[in-house]
């Protein structure tokens, strides 16, 4: 079965920030960015874009480029972003909340890197990218010395902007690319869709890493309004509403677990200020409904609660449902809800049929949105991206490994995984990619990693590993972790074993391992 998105018609060249600069021209004294007591005009923003935009052409970095970017959230950082674009260059978030192992994973993951873009905080992170690495403000002397404007440069709907990395079903760090067509098209989709507005300001408060983050960070550059970004690096719920609080915030995109930490923040110490925002968009990950039913429903609650589904690889967002439309008693898993514009939601069988309504198959995306590919060497997951005959006409679509079925009132309903990743926190992750960095520390002989649902439903990595000497402890475990991991990787329990269970088929046997660690009551079924 097929959900169609309704086809809206997009402009010749549908560039992001040549609408960031339609809102320069109509409205140039209106506050871009707040940032830790700082702020900017669209102005004094597109200004700084643009010399950081000359710099690059004139260092052959323009069109086709790939720009680094590791930045915590700053000014700054929306200058490095903007004027990567207008270069003609895609940008490529490298989340300086990772450990320095992990960046230097991510950094050998990315072919023909231009130069990255760092401050005197994080620009050692990135040392062994083997590019430049550049510095906005040591190079202030140098930029104000530059033209304040618009670059020549043509850039076209099919040009990249931003690629970020996934890892995969192979558990590798795989960088996948999205195209200014696509990402157009989405945000376009969610100013019509949603009626945003000049007014309708956002918070961040997602990490830069995170796919989410990148439309959160310019989507209201692309409506005329302003982006508040926190001074923190890492999610802290209590600055988070502080800011709420404070600012005229109207909108906020976040993973489902960041929004039960803002309901429980706000429930437990009173306020209203998410409950009177416009719109939370939520999604990354499966829906704990419960966490929201109380919020959703109290008296004084005003905000729409967009339920949204979609991957990396495809500019993020794919369907969306309005959260009040949810009954319990009338659905099993609260839905997706339906495509964006100009996007089709194909549901498939293994041999690539389309299923009936009501029954289960992959969930296949196609449209505007599908991104351009995963770049660098080949591997098996670039046979995702692929076409399909529809009416008779290739259709390129992606694969996305998920299981769904659209039910009974035509909207997407996510099962889960077709193959062996889970989602932790709003993240997709591979356990054994981190077995691998378990057997990779010193005292360790084997290490499996299995994922279960503990007492309140939610998904955890439960670490078993076999020591080659004496009992590890877990909190030295977690510490070494740390050096090679991001935090949302980590195990949430270690066991010591004296030996990793085999199936009869002479591999790991994960039911088993899940077995001893699942609380006692929990229903038998797998994470998703």
């Amino acid at each position: 079965m097929t959900l169609q998105g309704k086809r809206v018609p997009l402009p010749p060249s549908p560039v992001v920030h040549r609408r960031f600069e339609e809102h320069v021209r109509a409205t140039p004294d209106a506050v871009a960015v707040v940032w830790s007591g700082q702020q900017v005009t669209y102005a004094e923003l597109d200004a700084r874009a643009n010399r950081f935009a000359h710099l690059l052409t004139a260092r052959g970095h323009g069109r086709g480029a790939k720009v680094g970017v590791c930045l915590d959230y700053s000014i700054d950082m929306m200058v490095a972003i903007l004027g990567t674009l207008k270069a003609g260059a895609a940008y490529v978030p490298l989340d300086p909340a990772y450990p320095a192992a992990r960046l230097r994973l991510l950094l050998g993951q990315v072919p023909g890197l231009a130069l990255i873009v760092a401050s005197s905080t994080t620009a050692a992170m990135v040392e062994s990218g083997g590019v430049e690495v550049i510095d906005l403000e040591r190079l202030a002397d140098h930029l104000a010395t530059l033209p304040a404007t618009v670059p020549d440069v043509h850039v076209t709907g099919d040009d990249l902007c931003y690629a970020v990395f996934t890892s995969g079903s192979t558990g590798t760090p795989k960088l996948t690319a999205v195209r200014h067509e696509g990402w157009f098209n989405l945000m376009n989709w969610m100013q019509l869709e949603y009626g945003l507005h000049r007014g309708s300001h956002h918070l961040v408060v997602s990490a830069f890493g995170f796919d989410l983050s990148q439309r959160a960070l310019m989507t209201p550059l692309f409506c005329g309004a302003t982006q508040h970004l926190t001074a923190s690096r890492n999610f802290d719920v209590m600055l988070a509403h502080r800011m709420l609080t404070r600012y005229d915030i109207r909108v906020v995109h976040c993973a489902s677990s960041t929004l039960y930490l803002l309901v429980d923040w706000e429930s437990a110490r009173g306020g209203d200020a998410l409950a009177r925002l416009d719109y939370i968009l939520f999604g990354g990950e499966a829906l704990k409904s419960e966490r929201l039913t109380h919020f959703a429903r109290r008296p004084g609650t005003t905000c729409t609660l967009l339920h949204q589904y979609g991957v990396a690889e495809c500019t993020d967002v794919a369907t969306s449902y309005d959260l009040a439309h949810y009954r319990p008693g009338e659905h099993d898993i609260a839905p997706v809800g339906r495509p964006v514009h100009n996007t089709a939601i194909h549901v498939l069988d293994a041999g690539m049929h389309e299923v009936e309504a009501g029954r289960y198959g992959e969930i296949c995306i196609s449209g505007a949105g599908v991104g351009a590919g995963y770049l660098g060497p080949g591997g098996p997951e670039s046979a995702k991206f692929t076409t399909l005959d529809v009416d008779g006409k290739p259709v390129r679509l992606y694969r996305t490994g998920d299981r769904g079925r659209i039910d009974d009132n035509g909207e997407l309903v996510v099962a889960g995984r077709m193959d062996d990743q889970v989602k932790v926190r709003g993240t997709r992750i591979d356990p054994t990619d981190v077995e691998r960095a378990l057997g990779r520390l010193v005292g360790i002989r084997e290490a499996a990693v299995v994922a279960v649902r503990d007492d309140g439903g939610e998904v955890e990595l439960n670490a078993f590993v076999v020591p080659s000497g004496n009992d590890l402890a877990e909190d030295d475990l977690r510490a070494r972790l740390l050096w090679t991991l991001p935090r949302n990787m980590l195990p949430s329990r270690f066991t010591n074993v004296p030996r990793i269970p085999l199936s009869p088929h002479g591999k790991v046997d994960r039911a088993a391992l899940a077995e001893i660690c699942r609380p006692r009551g929990a229903d038998s079924g797998s994470a998703a």
